[in-house]
């Protein structure tokens, strides 16, 4: 049960690195005007997405780059 607790709380703390690492990707991109049109966490079938202005946002299954 603990090995379970671990993967999950390492997939997790994965997620929220790839996040701000990505996030960096997009405020530079936006910081010159560079069009964008989708930002995404992770790869693979969308979990969520949502649409606002001209960038969809969209969060998927395998949370890697």
């Amino acid at each position: 049960m603990n090995d379970i607790l671990y993967i999950l709380l390492f997939l997790a703390m994965l997620g929220v690195l790839v996040t701000i690492h990505e996030l960096g990707h997009f405020a530079m991109a936006k910081l010159f005007n560079v069009y964008v049109s989708e930002f995404a966490v992770g790869f693979g079938p969308v979990l969520f997405k949502k649409k606002k202005g001209e960038t969809q946002y969209a969060v998927r299954i395998i949370p890697l780059g």
